[in-house]
């Protein structure tokens, strides 16, 4: 039986959810059970209710989802082949845009049920939408005319989150947002500060909550509330397993009564060594060719395309640097000698790569697959491949991605920008001894800044890859269409680091219930 309820609030794919329902204790329970998830998007909502619906299942997937997931079948007819496990899972994650009457009142509604279950022991967890906080997203906004941020509603979805809180008083709560959060404002004042004041003063009532910082060992400032500086609230995700340098704003706010109880020893996380790198995880996920955009897309004329790129760029380099260039023209043999033809998609299963933390391998993969789902490659123009390869052989050479004033000037895009230094990594390889770059929902609009380390495959990420760089498990099926599922991905927390932050709360938790069960059997023997 699960010990503390949970309600999610914006909540994607799923990212923070699949890590607190996962999450398990010593005793080998599942002690958080979602009762609503909210999410407004349609496909994330699809992607979102399916994973609700097989949660009920455990270990033992159904066949009918094991050859869905592996393109053996088409999406089967859930609620008439398991009419009670569907009806429930509708339930659970719910297509609902917050702010919204008819939110506001299935909210309020699971509230109640929450409350009705679990009493006191609930949790909120989720985050708004980060556009508007976001660095990028105001450089935007700002060429936008008559843009007002104090106008902006994404601004203010926090307050129903807010809302949430003051309703429920869950035992805790989990806030994931962007690091723009640190720096945003409205009229001059701090958006950080707006919140923490909206927090701090839940119902009138004076610091109902304790916000902690996940990973800081050294409190500064004043006591209270504000002790810590807001930077000690981002969490950085290649410090805990996940092959990914994401940096992100998380608030773990525990209510009063309970840190009173429990006072928490800092850091709440403790940090993995060493770090996971792309191909730790990627690596054994069936090669792919890209496809082309704008012509004829088969094998041959894919070979010849990049054949004639790896050229190119071979010409390019003779002059600006030789090694490169002898390396492009090893590749361009190694292509044309190479007798097996690669397809665009592949479902064939693969296990994690040897060098995966055995924590982390575990997390990802499922003996019980038949396959690789979203693994589908995109098109790309023909001058493209060529950056494409020119990014990856020089990250194989040079450890790092290049810059805009590296590429030859014969490969450089029509882009009046290019060398102007704003955008200096416009096309960005992913390399493959290192964590990667964040993952974000730009990932959907092109292949640019995903390319693939391996420069004979001339393509960006496919989904599936950008699953595994989120720690998305393997048996974790994207709803939509490609360009759907990619935002899913991008816009997620990553379940790994979730379920690490699942483990964090559930001890500060377990920790008060125990303080308080001493403190009833000191009296009773008094």
């Amino acid at each position: 039986m699960a010990e503390f309820g949970i309600i999610d609030l914006f909540a994607g794919p799923g990212g923070l959810g699949e890590g607190f329902s996962s999450f398990q204790s010593s005793d080998g329970r599942n002690p958080f059970e979602i009762v609503l998830s909210a999410e407004k998007e349609a496909s994330a909502h699809a992607t979102l209710c399916l994973r609700a619906f097989l949660r009920q299942f455990g270990d033992q997937l159904p066949d009918e989802y094991l050859d869905y997931h592996a393109g053996l079948r088409d999406r089967p007819d859930w609620s008439s082949l398991y009419p009670e496990q569907w009806q429930k899972a509708e339930q659970e994650a719910r297509q609902l845009e917050l702010g919204t009457v008819e939110a506001t009142e299935a909210l309020d509604q699971a509230i109640e049920c929450a409350r009705t279950r679990f009493g006191n022991n609930t949790v909120v967890i989720g985050g708004p939408p980060c556009q508007a906080y976001s660095l990028v997203g105001r450089a935007r906004n700002r060429g936008i005319e008559g843009y007002k941020a104090e106008d902006d509603p994404r601004h203010f979805l926090f307050r129903e989150y807010i809302r949430v809180l003051d309703r429920l008083r869950p035992a805790a709560f989990v806030m994931e947002n962007v690091k723009g959060l640190l720096s945003s404002k409205v009229n001059e004042e701090r958006v950080l500060d707006m919140l923490m004041l909206d927090l701090s003063s839940l119902g009138g009532e004076r610091d109902l909550y304790r916000i902690l910082p996940l990973d800081c060992s050294t409190p500064s400032g004043l006591p209270g509330l504000h002790r810590f500086d807001p930077a000690d609230f981002i969490v950085r995700s290649e410090n805990f397993g996940v092959p990914q340098a994401r940096h992100r704003v998380i608030l773990v706010g525990i209510r009063r009564d309970i840190v009173e109880q429990a006072e928490p020893s800092l850091p709440l996380l403790h940090r993995k060594t060493p770090q996971q790198t792309v191909l730790d995880v990627i690596s054994t996920l069936p090669e792919l060719r890209s496809g082309l955009s704008r012509e004829a897309d088969d094998t041959s004329s894919w070979r010849e395309a990049v054949a004639s790129e790896m050229d190119r760029v071979a010409e390019a380099l003779r002059l600006k640097d030789a090694s490169l260039a002898r390396k492009a023209k090893s590749c361009r043999r190694a292509l044309l000698e190479r007798n097996a033809s690669l397809s665009r998609q592949d479902n064939t299963y693969a296990a994690a790569p040897s060098k995966c933390s055995a924590g982390l391998s575990e997390w990802l993969t499922n003996s019980s697959l038949r396959g690789t789902a979203n693994h589908e490659s995109r098109g790309h123009m023909r001058p493209d491949l060529g950056r494409y390869f020119f990014a990856a052989l020089f990250a194989q050479e040079y450890g790092r991605s290049p810059k805009a004033e590296e590429y030859p000037d014969a490969l450089a895009p029509e882009h009046a920008n290019w060398k102007s230094g704003k955008f200096a990594d416009r096309f960005r390889v992913q390399v493959a001894d290192k964590p990667s770059s964040t993952i974000v929902s730009h990932i959907s609009k092109d292949g640019h800044y995903f390319i693939h380390p391996d420069p004979m495959q001339c393509r960006s990420l496919t989904v599936r890859e950008a699953g595994r760089l989120q720690t998305f498990p393997d048996d974790y099926y994207f709803e939509g269409n490609r360009t759907q599922q990619f935002v899913q991905v991008g816009n997620a927390v990553p379940p790994f680091l979730a379920v690490q932050i699942a483990g964090v709360v559930y001890k500060l938790l377990r920790a008060s219930q125990t303080a308080v069960s001493a403190k009833f059997a000191e009296a009773v023997d008094c």
